[in-house]
């Protein structure tokens, strides 16, 4: 038996992590963008019309949710590998409105391409 037959098992195992890990991340990164968006939509009607209520609501959602992403990000950083600084622009890319929808479509692509961040 070569080397190789006994790597491709693990490889096999480490690769469904990534490919699980990736899932769970898309998810999130979807679900805290639009969070976000929402967030900001809460944001205009809290000052341009005084009603705080929307913010009360969807603020501490995103909170959660945002905690969420941060976990399953890291989770996936880890099981591919990527660079100190790739994890943090990815962790980083939920704050920002709009962000975390274009640096979602770059991990999948580099994921699935192999490539680390």
């Amino acid at each position: 038996m070569s080397m190789t037959d006994e790597e491709n098992p693990a490889q096999a195992v480490a690769a469904q992590g990534v490919r699980g890990a990736l899932a769970r991340y898309r998810v999130m990164a979807y679900v805290v963008g639009v969070g976000l968006l929402a967030l900001v939509v809460a944001m205009v009607l809290k000052y341009a019309a005084d009603n705080s209520t929307p913010v009360a609501i969807v603020g501490p959602a995103h909170g959660f949710l945002y905690v969420v992403y941060l976990l399953t990000a890291f989770d996936l950083a880890l099981k591919a590998r990527w660079s100190v600084k790739g994890t943090l622009l990815v962790l980083v890319s939920g704050m920002i409105p709009f962000v975390s929808f274009f640096v979602e479509r770059r991990v999948t692509r580099d994921v699935k391409a192999g490539r680390k961040l």
